[in-house]
């Protein structure tokens, strides 16, 4: 699924890189079971380098929710989450989406994407080599590709839109926005998911590089003003899982995401020049499958158990 379908009870309103979101149709099923909600339903689309590519990865958004939703199950404990059902219901999931949306409470969200690493890679490498720092928190000299750091580190990013770059920010820049406490509150929160989900991971075999995190608050009903975990979690869109037998520092680690697509894109073999205007060209079958293969392979090493897509 690549397109935002028409779906009976639910009104398109946005779509993102992956996402597509929908909110009840007024007097509806949904509205009257649960108020203020959307359904989020996440689709086969994938994207590299800014770009929305125009090849879709089958079954990739069920992945997606499917781990999304066992990650929820796993940090219930620690922080509330914003999905209200993900059942096949004439109030809940449309029949058309079922495994790949979510029904959620609508958020308030915070204007900033909260990432976690525990290990230095990617943007944070890259402002490492230039400055030492990463987001003006200093670390040790001597750091490579791969490095596991002396801790985890809260390093936030501003929101871009589609087709334009995140911005690795310091907390100070998100205190200017937010205030000092609810800077703290969402560096403590990003932290604590991080600390277990490394943990859980780590037992399975998988090592979890780096996440990025969004938080909401919640506007109304019993739990007003808390902060709620939203969006997708700990998916290998939104974070960067690597299988730790193969962990060695100093060299681009093998990842279970979408680095098949990355390599292929900037590969002699695509013959397309990342600087330039142009669209990405369409996938060819091989790296589609890989990168389902890689999907499919981070969701069963972290559950424990297989995904049967159609």
């Amino acid at each position: 699924m690549t397109t935002a379908p028409e779906l009976a009870g639910w009104l398109h309103t946005y779509s993102g890189k992956v996402r597509d979101l929908y909110v009840p149709e007024p007097g509806g099923p949904a509205a009257l079971a649960h108020g203020d909600v959307v359904l989020v339903v996440a689709s086969d689309r994938i994207s590299a380098y800014d770009h929305v590519l125009t090849t879709p990865v089958p079954g990739k958004g069920v992945v997606l929710t499917q781990l999304s939703l066992w990650w929820f199950g796993q940090l219930a404990d620690l922080v509330p989450n914003h999905v209200v059902t993900a059942e096949v219901a004439p109030d809940g999931v449309p029949a058309e989406v079922a495994g790949r949306a979510m029904v959620c409470r609508r958020l308030t969200m915070f204007p900033v994407e909260c990432v976690a690493r525990g290990y230095l890679t990617g943007s944070g490498l890259v402002e490492y080599r230039a400055t030492g720092e990463v987001t003006g928190i200093p670390l040790p000299a001597g750091l490579v590709d791969g490095s596991r750091l002396p801790e985890p580190i809260f390093t936030p990013a501003t929101k871009a839109e589609v087709g334009e770059h995140d911005e690795n920010v310091s907390i100070d820049v998100v205190a200017a926005q937010l205030g000092w406490a609810e800077a703290e509150e969402l560096r403590t929160l990003t932290l604590a998911v991080y600390g277990r989900a490394e943990a859980v991971a780590r037992e399975r075999g998988v090592i979890l590089a780096d996440t990025k995190l969004e938080f909401g608050r919640a506007p109304q009903g019993p739990d007003a003003g808390t902060v709620v975990l939203g969006d997708e979690v700990l998916t290998p869109d939104s974070s960067r899982f690597w299988p730790a037998d193969g962990w060695e520092p100093g060299r681009a680690q093998p990842s279970f995401d979408k680095q098949f697509v990355r390599d292929w894109l900037t590969s002699s073999a695509s013959g397309w020049d990342r600087a330039s205007d142009t669209a990405p060209p369409p996938l060819p079958a091989e790296v589609v499958e890989r990168t389902r293969d890689r999907y499919l392979d981070a969701y069963r090493r972290l559950t424990g158990a297989d995904l049967v897509l159609p």
